[in-house]
């Protein structure tokens, strides 16, 4: 074989798999470059109120890994750009990036002058559209890179000026355009990650007609401190505290209507969240309704500390539809209890629906030929010699998992670029 033409190594994706690449790659010497489509790193990990088995908030590990982002010369990173074309071979790699305006430049010091001076709102995307933010705005409190965005609908409005010139360290530039740049790679790593499946698509489920539906990535967000309701867990409708809330697991999973496979972690995130309840509500009720329990070795021990809660109450049976009491907001689910053949209508005050995790390369293909399996998933780690797959691009998986799926990447693209 010819010698790779550079030791170089592109990784696409900034949240937990991606980073992780990204970094070890980095610290065992190769330069690195890192594409991201958000306009900040972390991906859906920083939308997280805790994550298990630690139970811990995410900037416990995110901060960590910034900090070695920062101290590694050999680390560069693209937010809110994608790729779009690929071509070349293992060692040999051509990628073209096209990287959209952010409006604000390196000289922004976060000093939120742009937003105070702004009036124009948006739907938070951070907050999955529960609340509004400044069209110039941080994305979140903890954000990296520390930098501030312009909606492109505030850069066309006749308020951007008023907004330019309300920045002290002149860091917005209303002219700012797509870029694109062209990279040569060693080897390529592809974690784009996963998205919630489109709970709009459950006619039965009432996501999107009942405010009081919503579903476990939101629930993340209303038990954050930084969300939409400064981590009070209320009803969107009333914006009052529920005493009995529902998790509806598989919504869309294991269905062969929508998404055919277990998404793996959707029973504990609702355990999990469940403690959320628990801990901040100590008289709300929880109602579990699942087809079966998924919770394998060690995080067994969150399924025993939620069974052992006399307020947690595990139904066996398919939520089969959910209405609304227009008087009081109420849900009422419709549902069959598998044990005893019986069927019931319970009525909750919330719902929070336990949606599949659906990789983002089902919509968004990789640009250049690889396999996937029938859910769109890439088929193997190996996507194609020099091309590799982590985290949940591959399969569904956990926090835990996707770091270590993605050094595992890193090191099958050191070692692609080494053998040559």
């Amino acid at each position: 074989m010819a010698n790779a033409v550079t030791q170089s190594i592109l990784v696409v994706g900034g949240g937990m798999s991606g980073l992780s690449a990204a970094i070890e790659a980095a610290e065992a010497g190769h330069e690195v470059y890192l594409v991201e489509k958000n306009p900040y790193l972390g991906g859906r990990v920083a939308q997280l109120h805790q994550y298990f088995p630690k139970m811990c908030p995410p900037y416990c590990g995110l901060e960590i890994n910034f900090r070695r982002i920062k101290n590694n010369p050999r680390f560069r990173f693209y937010t809110m750009a994608v790729v779009e074309s690929i071509s070349g071979e293992e060692g040999n790699w051509d990628v073209s990036i096209k990287i959209d305006p952010r409006y604000v430049n390196e000289k922004c010091t976060a000093c939120n002058k742009c937003a105070e001076a702004c009036t124009m709102e948006i739907d938070n995307p951070f907050n999955y559209a529960m609340d509004k933010t400044k069209a110039a705005y941080l994305p979140h409190d903890m954000a990296f890179p520390m930098r501030y965005v312009l909606d492109p609908a505030l850069v066309k409005s006749g308020e951007a000026q008023k907004v330019k010139e309300a920045c002290p360290y002149d860091a917005i530039d209303l002219d700012m355009q797509p870029q694109t740049v062209e990279l040569k790679v060693g080897a390529i790593i592809w974690a784009t990650g996963w998205k919630p499946y489109d709970a709009t698509k459950l006619d039965n489920l009432g996501f999107g007609k009942y405010p009081n539906v919503v579903t476990n990535v939101m629930m993340e967000r209303l038990a954050a401190s930084n969300g939409p309701t400064q981590g009070k867990i209320l009803r969107p409708s009333d914006g009052k505290a529920p005493q009995n809330i529902a998790f509806v697991q598989c919504a869309g999973s294991r269905d062969e209507n929508h998404l055919p496979f277990c998404s793996s972690i959707c029973c504990l995130a609702s355990m999990k969240q469940s403690t959320y309840v628990r801990e901040q509500l100590p008289d709300a009720k929880v109602h579990i309704f699942f087809i079966d329990i998924r919770a394998t070795d060690r995080l067994e021990d969150l399924y025993r500390k939620a069974k052992k809660d006399e307020n947690i109450v595990f139904f066996k049976g398919k939520v089969a539809k959910i209405e609304e009491d227009s008087a009081t907001n109420n849900l009422v689910l419709r549902v069959e209890d598998t044990t005893s053949g019986t069927l019931h209508e319970i009525t909750m005050d919330m719902v929070v629906l336990a949606t599949g995790m659906q990789p983002n390369t089902a919509e968004d293909a990789i640009p250049t030929p690889v396999s996937y399996d029938e859910y769109g998933f890439v088929s193997a780690l190996g996507a194609k010699p020099g091309l590799y797959a982590a985290g949940c691009t591959r399969t569904p998986v956990g926090v835990y998992e996707t770091v270590a799926d993605g050094t595992a990447a890193a090191l099958k693209a050191i070692q692609s670029i080494a053998r040559r």
